[in-house]
């Protein structure tokens, strides 16, 4: 199998796990302390990946300076794009409570929560692509990561977005067509920096992880601490954990 069709089917697998989490955020009434908790674990899980896997993975293959650029250009570019869309009614998108805008309270916020959760989702994908251009292989670690994060994602903001008056076919149509992107954006993660040297490569990575972190800080870790509050230190650090033992198991 070409590797670029590898790369379209690992970006589907990792974001299949977002219409898993939606339809259980939709179908079934889970409650809000179990929500906050799985978004405390998700964030563990992608601390540890960005910092054991792409942080390490761009140093190694270009330096400190595209790798220190590229963290805080990717940072920087997905808090404008996140403020910008904050502005237009999709700031509390990955909520599970009833802080989410209906549509008449808010107009046009239903397009830029769709718009916000995709650029949430962009950064993880391309990772994954850009994970096989070292050898050829992806990164299992990386996928597995993305897959244990996506779930709670989806599964917090659909709840978020059902307590809005928001259709079944709203919700899973911005998660399956999110999910869908991230099969492209992994395709275009390989075939685009293929011939790219190193340092565009980590710099790139760099970036991708600098707006992993900003997406968790401003998005799922205020989901996290809403309802666990004294406990969302000690799940996030399960989530590491789990994320690190995968590293080392899978190196």
């Amino acid at each position: 199998m070409p590797v670029w069709v590898q790369a379209g089917l690992w970006g589907l697998v990792a974001g299949s796990a977002l219409v898993i989490g939606a339809a259980i955020g939709y179908f079934v009434p889970v409650r809000q302390r179990i929500i906050a908790a799985i978004m405390a674990f998700g964030s563990g899980v992608l601390i540890s990946a960005l910092s054991q896997e792409l942080m390490e993975e761009a140093y190694a293959g270009g330096g400190f300076a595209p790798t220190a650029l590229g963290f805080m250009g990717g940072a920087a570019m997905y808090t404008a794009a996140n403020w910008y869309l904050n502005h237009r009614g999709a700031k509390h998108r990955k909520r599970s409570a009833e802080q989410q805008p209906a549509e008449h309270e808010t107009g046009g916020s239903g397009l830029a929560i769709a718009v916000g959760a995709l650029l949430d989702g962009i950064p993880e994908s391309i990772v994954i692509g850009l994970s096989l251009l070292e050898g050829g292989a992806v990164s299992l670690v990386a996928v597995v990561a993305i897959f244990l994060s996506n779930i709670p994602e989806s599964l917090s903001s659909a709840t978020g977005m059902k307590k809005a008056g928001r259709s079944a076919g709203y919700v899973f149509g911005v998660w399956g067509g999110i999910a869908l992107i991230s099969s492209a954006a992994a395709l275009v993660g390989y075939t685009v920096f293929e011939d790219f040297s190193p340092s565009i490569i980590a710099a790139t990575t760099a970036i991708a992880a600098g707006g992993i972190l900003a997406m968790l800080v401003d998005t799922m870790m205020p989901e996290a601490f809403e309802s666990t509050h004294e406990f969302a230190g000690l799940i996030t650090v399960v989530g590491f954990l789990v994320a690190f033992m995968l590293t080392k198991l899978g190196g």
